[in-house]
């Protein structure tokens, strides 16, 4: 594990990467799959490291252990009624809502020499995290708020208040750290739609796996938090100018021919973790 103390986020090149305003017919399983296709890329130094931003509207992302909630066609079947799309992410963590007032920013380092210690790569997310906010506030903190949905340590909280969380993926020589912001909207309601979930899939069931009890008081936008006027256009600019003020050259950039094929082999890969949840839930 590395003891260096140089930031992850001063890198000499950041290629960009955005995909925040693909519009609804951007289906979240692509994020997941591009991810995976630029660790493997990024591990592989055929490209530097790269920060990509995604928006996916009325979307749950359900995590693997939520696959495992006893009524889970149930809730299921809630979050489609009100008009969600649900998908199940090939890594950890419990569900959580995209709309397109969430900015997903996705951070994909080299796992150099000595490999990235777990703990830098969250904070390097929430060093820039709190570099684009600056000017904004000073009291961003990284701790678990319990009563959130997707609890963990690395939740963003102002007052105790979440607005994002963090999550990593590690894969072929590569490290993604993704985050959700809420930018607008109510957070509170965001959590609501979250606890009746859980309420209707769990059905007061005692599982080896606890789930959260979901307060929604206990999440809020970054608008509402800060009391600005906030938007994920006025978000991304203000991540571009972090990147390139941490580094020599930022280059805005897309998937290249031989990225496109791994994402195809990655995105059926998803496709079929979906199939085979949702065929299992249905039977």
């Amino acid at each position: 594990m590395t003891t260096s103390s140089t930031s992850l986020i001063t890198q000499p090149q950041w290629r960009f990467i955005d995909h925040s305003s693909l519009g609804p017919q951007f289906d979240a399983k692509h994020s997941f799959a591009i991810d995976d296709t630029l660790c493997a890329s990024v591990g592989k130094g055929l490209s530097p490291a790269t920060a990509r931003t995604w928006v996916h509207h009325q979307t749950i992302v359900l995590g693997i252990q939520d696959t495992k909630l006893p009524f889970l066609e149930e809730g299921v079947k809630l979050l489609q009624d009100k008009g969600y799309n649900v998908i199940v992410r090939n890594s950890g963590g419990l569900a959580v809502v995209l709309d397109d007032q969430v900015l997903n920013i996705s951070l994909i380092f080299p796992d150099s020499d000595k490999g990235i210690d777990i703990d830098r790569g969250y904070d390097a997310m929430l060093e820039l995290i709190k570099r684009m906010f600056k000017e904004h506030t000073d009291k961003i903190e990284a701790r678990e708020i319990v009563g959130s949905y997707c609890p963990g340590s690395y939740d963003l909280s102002i007052n105790g208040k979440k607005f994002a969380g963090i999550s990593q993926r590690r894969l072929r020589g590569g490290v993604a750290v993704q985050i959700y912001l809420c930018v607008a909207r109510s957070g509170e309601e965001r959590a609501e739609l979250i606890r009746q979930f859980y309420d209707v899939a769990l059905k007061g069931t005692t599982t080896k796996f606890t789930f959260p009890a979901i307060k929604p008081e206990t999440m809020a936008s970054l608008s509402d938090l800060l009391q600005i006027d906030l938007t994920v256009e006025k978000l991304l600019l203000d991540l571009l100018v972090t990147l390139k003020n941490n580094s020599n050259e930022l280059q805005s950039s897309t998937l290249t021919p031989e990225e496109q094929e791994v994402f195809q082999q990655n995105l059926m890969r998803m496709i079929d973790r979906n199939v085979k949840v949702f065929s299992t839930m249905q039977k």
